[in-house]
């Protein structure tokens, strides 16, 4: 995933209400920003980190520029939620995913399960249909092992539970972690923060729903699926 135009270079001040927060620019300039995430993001919002931003010209748009990458721990961090789905699937265009780029057809946002959507619904004439769903990945506390989720996600636990529907209904059922930052090489599920959602895993995983999780490589020109990368308990 390539950025349209070159991100621009500030310094955090602070995020608040979720979805701002306020930055310099390189000439001194201090602009609110919006926040495309709505998670605790966790170790990444510490005053004074290089973040690199996005800018639109839509009308539409409250906040011209949107936070797109955090510097921390020495690496770059995409913060952007509304990028995995799309790298996800490139991912699995790529053939980095078990044979999922074998799917002919692939539906983007299909209604499924008691009352949620799934990521993505890939389908072909000769096996079964594969429901996937894509979680992004930013939070690190041990070097090299990336950890989901930083806060309790009572969503996610739904999630899973819907995929184990998908299974049990004789669909192929697929966890992707998406994981935006290129210092990790092993991924686990943060059962101290949120044990509901790693319960809900070790159920699906019971259950055979697949679970692969997928590095990135992250820089302000562009941000590329790497590789797969072991998932640890």
């Amino acid at each position: 995933m390539q950025f349209p135009e070159p991100l621009i270079e500030a310094r955090l001040i602070r995020r608040y209400k979720r979805f701002l927060a306020d930055v310099i620019l390189e000439d001194g300039t201090q602009i609110t920003v919006s926040v495309p995430n709505t998670g605790s993001m966790l170790g990444l919002t510490a005053e004074g980190s290089r973040v690199f931003l996005s800018r639109s010209d839509d009308p539409k748009r409250k906040y011209a520029h949107r936070l797109e990458i955090v510097e921390a721990d020495n690496t770059l961090v995409g913060i952007n939620t509304g990028l995995p789905n799309r790298l996800a699937e490139e991912a699995i265009r790529a053939g980095l995913v078990s044979d999922l780029a074998a799917y002919p057809v692939l539906k983007r946002e299909q209604r499924y399960g008691e009352r949620s959507r799934i990521d993505m619904l890939l389908e072909a004439a000769d096996r079964a249909r594969a429901y996937v769903e894509v979680k992004n990945v930013h939070f690190m506390r041990e070097p090299g092992l990336a950890e989901f989720p930083d806060t309790v996600t009572e969503r996610g636990a739904r999630h899973l539970h819907e995929l184990i529907g998908m299974r049990a209904a004789g669909h192929r059922a697929i966890m992707i972690y998406l994981v935006q930052r290129g210092d990790c090489d092993r991924f686990r599920l943060c059962g101290d923060l949120d044990p509901a959602y790693a319960a809900a895993f070790a159920q699906a995983s019971a259950a055979g729903v697949e679970a692969y999780a997928i590095k990135c490589q992250i820089t302000p020109e562009a941000i590329r699926p790497d590789r797969l990368i072991d998932i640890v308990r």
